[in-house]
Parts: C-alpha cells; sequence; structure tokens
C-alpha cells in the first residue's frame, strides 16, 4: 500500500490501535506520515525518525535562533524580527 507522503493521513487514535503494526510499516517503507487525532483534535504526529527535528543542544543553527528570540524578548536590539530574519538570509 503506497502513501502519499506529501499529506500526512489522520488517523484517531482508536483506527491506531487496531492498526498500528500497518502505520508503522508504512512509515517504515513508505515514509507515510500520520497525525494522530483524539475526538477529532490532532495531538500527535508519527513521522519517520530521519524527518525528526535535530536536537536543540546539537545544532548552531538552533542555537542562533534561540539567542535571536532571547534578543528580541529582552528588547536589546531595535530591529523587528522580520528584520533580522531577513539579515540572517543575506
Amino acid at each position: 500500500m503506497k502513501k502519499d507522503i506529501t499529506q500526512p493521513e489522520e488517523i484517531g487514535i482508536r483506527e491506531l490501535k487496531s492498526r498500528a503494526s500497518e502505520v508503522v510499516r508504512a512509515v517504515k517503507e513508505h515514509r507515510a506520515r500520520y497525525i494522530v487525532t483524539q475526538r477529532g483534535v490532532p495531538v500527535a504526529a508519527i513521522i519517520p525518525m530521519d524527518a525528526m527535528l535535530p536536537d536543540k543542544g546539537d545544532n548552531d543553527s538552533w542555537n542562533r535562533l534561540m539567542e535571536i528570540r532571547n534578543k528580541i524578548g529582552k528588547g536589546t536590539t531595535s530591529k523587528s524580527s522580520v528584520e533580522i530574519l531577513s539579515d540572517m538570509r543575506r
């Protein structure tokens, strides 16, 4: 069963319980992605392991972003967050 990996499929928590093996196999073999819902509200995501965000402590970009957030939050810069991000892209 080939999944469209561009759009995550929603799956209710009860359905996930009954189809867990199938869902994990689809994620592993076809890189499928699922949004788990509880009473229709998204509560979790199931994605391939290599699609996860990097660990915060191991990523220089993440650390730089946190520094910028702290500067903006403390008002130590006269630039807006949009201006700072634009400067970073140059």
